[in-house]
């Protein structure tokens, strides 16, 4: 149960202000269909986090317990960093994608945004540091929905009303605060 909630709080605090969560609002802008954007997200969410979850486990299993814990712990507080670092997307990416409609558009806009991004990165250092893989995907995923959902429902209205800047500093500081437990297992 950790795994999972774990999980759901950290992607779902640093997702907000992300280039995913702005993503959300301009398919929501574009296509003004939130049923099959929502779906595409939850697709795109789904692949890329078990990707990543697996990867995140077989480091797991393979590599040393006490490198692993230093590992898990460096990623995070680079994480932490990368979190203050506000995110920014090109409205031509999106319009590339329109003749193909909203959910293929949106499913294969969110899978390429997502590779290498905080969100996927903190799923495989998850994955890693509970040694399990369906919580944190559960997780990671909810996370994803808790975030960008309310983005793709309000559109540009949501977003004029939260201060990104905090949101970053709440999950750079989240993401610190899991490194510093990693270091001190």
């Amino acid at each position: 149960m950790e795994a999972l909630l774990v999980s759901t709080g950290v992607v779902a605090i640093s997702e907000i202000g992300d280039k995913t969560q702005l993503l959300a609002l301009l398919l929501a802008t574009r296509f003004r269909r939130p049923v099959p954007i929502i779906l595409g997200i939850f697709v795109a969410t789904v692949l890329n986090h078990v990707v990543a979850a697996l990867a995140g486990s077989w480091v797991a299993a393979t590599v040393d317990p006490d490198w692993l814990r230093w590992g898990v712990a460096a990623l995070f507080i680079a994480m932490a960093g990368w979190a203050l670092i506000p995110d920014k997307i090109d409205e031509g990416e999106v319009r590339s994608f329109g003749a193909h409609g909203a959910f293929l558009a949106t499913a294969i806009a969110f899978f390429l945004a997502e590779m290498g991004d905080k969100t996927q990165i903190a799923t495989a250092a998850l994955a890693a540091r509970f040694e399990t893989v369906i919580p944190v995907v559960i997780g990671t995923t909810a996370g994803m929905m808790l975030a960008d959902v309310p983005a793709v429902l309000c559109g540009h209205a949501f977003a004029h009303k939260i201060n990104p800047r905090w949101v970053r500093y709440a999950a750079a500081v989240i993401f610190a605060l899991l490194g510093a437990t990693m270091l001190m297992m």
